[in-house]
């Protein structure tokens, strides 16, 4: 990119031709958090926010905190790392992976109709293709985000999480999907569900296809967003840099996408 074009970005932001949408859900005490059953595995605890001090006797001109959550709450980043077929990537945990892996274009797939009608929808790779035909081409190094408009749910764990006595109920890809969506050079795979697999992906073959694929190839996750129903199929910069945890396998971020309007 030339300084031309940066000094035109900076002053698109400013004008405000360029807008930067929130892509983040708020992080706090009430943030719904995943559920494993104890035969998969130990559950992240619940985020919890400690004062230190508050313009008083323990800091009487400061007001500042301590907190507990899991790298993978809220609005969050998946490393390669994070899953088991991803572990022997090199330069691929949150304080290793290049920093230009957090600035990438993103294309948005609206199945927001089709979760609608049926919460345990699955993305299949011909619904892929054909949002290609109408739209263009996975381009190599961007991002491919699910929009369900699942974030809407975000309020209430229970709606959020959708579960009964037969499981989890919520969108998500097929593995064919995202071997697709891999093949196309996408670096990530971004969902407005608490985890990047559908609700149903511990029967998929392989399990958890999201996680059990893309990380096999050492690209990245993104959950738990908001907004996408704001951005355009394409065209939109997507901006998802996590803490720079020393081995870290994933960390909240602060996710931000820049539209034209």
């Amino acid at each position: 990119m030339s300084a031309t074009a940066l000094a035109d970005l900076a002053a698109g932001l400013v004008a405000g031709s360029i807008e930067v949408v929130d892509l983040t859900a708020p992080l706090g005490p009430d943030t719904p958090i995943l559920y494993l059953p104890p035969e998969i595995g130990k559950n992240t605890p619940p985020v919890k926010v400690h004062p230190i001090s508050h313009y008083d006797e323990n800091g009487p001109y400061w007001a500042w905190n301590w907190i507990e959550l899991g790298e993978h709450t809220g609005t969050h980043f998946d490393a390669p790392v994070h899953w088991i077929t991803g572990q022997s990537h090199a330069n691929a945990t949150t304080d290793t992976i290049a920093p230009k892996s957090f600035v990438a274009p993103a294309n948005v797939i609206d199945v927001s109709a089709e979760v609608a009608a049926d919460p345990d929808y699955l993305l299949t790779p011909e619904r892929v293709t054909a949002w290609e035909a109408e739209h263009g081409a996975i381009e190599p190094g961007s991002w491919v985000l699910l929009r369900t408009d699942w974030h809407k749910r975000n309020g209430s764990s229970e709606t959020f999480l959708n579960a009964d006595e037969t499981g989890p109920h919520s969108p998500g890809p097929t593995a064919e999907a995202i071997a697709l969506i891999i093949e196309r050079g996408a670096i990530g795979w971004g969902v407005e569900t608490v985890g990047t697999d559908a609700g149903s992906a511990a029967g998929m073959t392989p399990p958890f296809p999201a996680h059990n694929l893309m990380h096999a190839a050492n690209r990245y996750g993104l959950a738990s967003l908001v907004n996408l129903d704001r951005l355009p199929p394409k065209g939109a910069v997507l901006i998802a840099a996590p803490l720079k945890f020393v081995d870290g396998t994933g960390s909240p971020v602060r996710a931000l996408a820049l539209v034209t309007r």
